[in-house]
């Protein structure tokens, strides 16, 4: 089967790099399935998952936004943060969790509530994706 190179990159450094048979990820403008042989594309990513298919199963990535590039041979993820289901700190993602979700509630003038929000969307996409919501 035909694969396309894969690489998840993060101001810190790469992330992941691996031959794949499938990308697919949630942009601003939709859903995004890639496959190898795809038209080049630049679009902006959500927070989310990206999906990676590789012999016959699926990896995942949390991603909190970045880009998206296509080229016909590559995939270039760029993101601001990005974690593979197994590296993923449960413990450090709850407490992001409950700490966003008291911002939140708080309902005080000094909160920024787009920002505590933003948290609270980043932390249920990591504890989606390692499996522990």
């Amino acid at each position: 089967m035909k694969t396309i190179k894969v690489s998840v990159v993060t101001p810190d450094g790469p992330v992941y790099e691996a031959d794949v048979e499938m990308v697919s990820t949630k942009a601003k403008s939709g859903e995004l399935g890639i496959l190898p042989g795809h038209i080049p594309l630049v679009a902006p990513l959500e927070i989310g998952a990206v999906r990676l298919k590789k012999d016959g199963k699926t990896e995942l990535i949390a991603v909190s936004g970045g880009f998206l590039e296509v080229r016909p041979d590559k995939v270039t993820v760029l993101a601001q943060a990005a974690e593979r289901a197994e590296d993923i700190d449960v413990a450090r993602a709850k407490a992001a969790k409950e700490r966003a979700e008291r911002r939140l509630q708080a309902k005080q003038d000094d909160i920024d509530f787009k920002r505590a929000e933003l948290a609270l969307r980043r932390a249920l996409n990591r504890l989606d994706i390692a499996g522990k919501q």
